[in-house]
């Protein structure tokens, strides 16, 4: 029989517990709403700690529903594919973006973000990056809906990047990432900030050609991202991060002296376990079994793990694809398509996007437009202002 002392031990613990799982949930559902209305209705959808980092802050990209790990180098190529610095036309360049996020439900969300590239020579570049995201202030309450305590988490990620030229065709880059995670404020006792390192690992390829005597350019790409340590909020139990793997295509081509077009395409899948089936006689101390698994583990299982077997995995692939026009490489405008599978989140919205260049800085905005009802990431728009540093050399 347990004496006071060791069930008061054991609430405590329990309760440690509870809020620690519910800060995850409520940042996924920071990430994506449908995620957990997924979650509700039996299905899988994968939840990872620090969702944030899924979230892509490059109104470029964005306008293009998220597709650019194949596009032609920006400012901004460190949040998409740093091996694209490798071929960027400019010398030093820096961008900031503003990304107010669930403008629909709440309007003390958003992400802050900072991009800087420098060119060493012809053959090398290193960048860095800095992400904010803070989620408001968030009202904690026990079972009965009494008051506990109120806490604003935020998260942030710092990132630093070398990319080379390995051939005329062909870069590589690697990135390290330093990830703070602090979803309580220290408001709970054994409830500390979670902190976790990372790397990036990219490639880049470009194939120039001449279509109708126009310049072309066939582009692919891809990015496995997060790389890197669990995180613990409380010392004990650990999170994966969203370990993500990120391929992509494109094709750019000139229509006349003015006119250019590009399209591309991207495919995403998560690095990390599935989320296992409870067994229907399980008791309440049930362990997921995918908890005490190493991170090159998980990696390597995450294509064959998903409890609905092949037609799962292919269910958590998701794809993005966008399009982008330039006029007198001064005006762009921007459209794209993102698809989840109903299962995994049900994330399916067009995107819409301008840009604008001057001299030394350019201009960048988008639009969502969901495809499903009640999406709360409706009417979201992130902006991004990049400036060419190069002349100041």
């Amino acid at each position: 029989m347990l004496t006071c002392c060791e069930r008061i031990i054991i609430m405590n613990r329990n309760m440690k517990q509870s809020l620690l799982k519910l800060s995850l949930v409520a940042f996924a559902f920071v990430l994506n709403w449908n995620t957990i209305s997924a979650q509700e209705d039996g299905n899988n959808a994968i939840t990872t700690a620090a969702p944030f980092l899924l979230i892509n802050p490059d109104s470029r990209a964005a306008g293009m529903a998220d597709a650019g790990v194949a596009t032609a180098a920006d400012v901004n190529s460190q949040f998409l594919n740093p091996a694209k610095y490798a071929f960027i036309e400019g010398d030093m360049g820096v961008s900031i973006s503003f990304t107010p996020w669930l403008r629909k439900l709440v309007n003390d969300i958003n992400m802050s973000t900072a991009a800087f590239y420098y060119r060493l020579d012809k053959m090398q570049t290193v960048s860095a990056s800095v992400r904010y995201f803070t989620m408001g202030q968030i009202d904690f309450t026990d079972g009965l809906g009494n008051p506990m305590f109120s806490a604003k988490p935020n998260e942030f990620a710092i990132d630093a990047a070398y990319s080379r030229v390995l051939s005329d065709k062909f870069s590589g880059a690697v990135a390290f990432r330093y990830i703070h995670s602090d979803l309580t404020n220290g408001s709970v006792d054994g409830l500390k900030a979670g902190n976790a390192f990372a790397a990036d690992m990219a490639f880049y390829f470009r194939q120039p050609m001449r279509v109708n005597r126009n310049d072309a350019e066939f582009t692919a790409g891809i990015n496995i991202s997060n790389i890197g340590s669990k995180i613990s909020y409380d010392g004990i139990n650990k999170e994966f991060i969203p370990t993500n793997l990120k391929l992509g295509a494109g094709y750019f081509m000139e229509l006349d002296r003015y006119n250019s077009i590009s399209f591309a395409l991207d495919i995403n899948k998560l690095l990390v376990p599935s989320n296992q089936l409870r067994p229907d006689d399980a008791d309440e101390d049930w362990v997921d079994p995918n908890e005490d698994k190493s991170v090159p583990a998980a990696i390597f299982g995450s294509f064959s793990d998903a409890p609905g077997g092949f037609e799962q995995e292919l269910q958590e692939i998701t794809f993005s694809v966008g399009a982008e026009y330039w006029y007198n490489k001064q005006f762009a405008l921007r459209a794209g398509y993102f698809h989840e599978h109903e299962n995994q989140g049900n994330r399916k919205f067009a995107s819409a996007g301008f840009g604008l260049k001057f001299n030394i800085f350019t201009l960048d905005a988008s639009y969502i437009i969901p495809m499903v009802q009640n999406n709360p990431l409706a009417n979201t728009m992130r902006f991004s202002l990049s400036f060419d540093l190069s002349d100041i050399l």
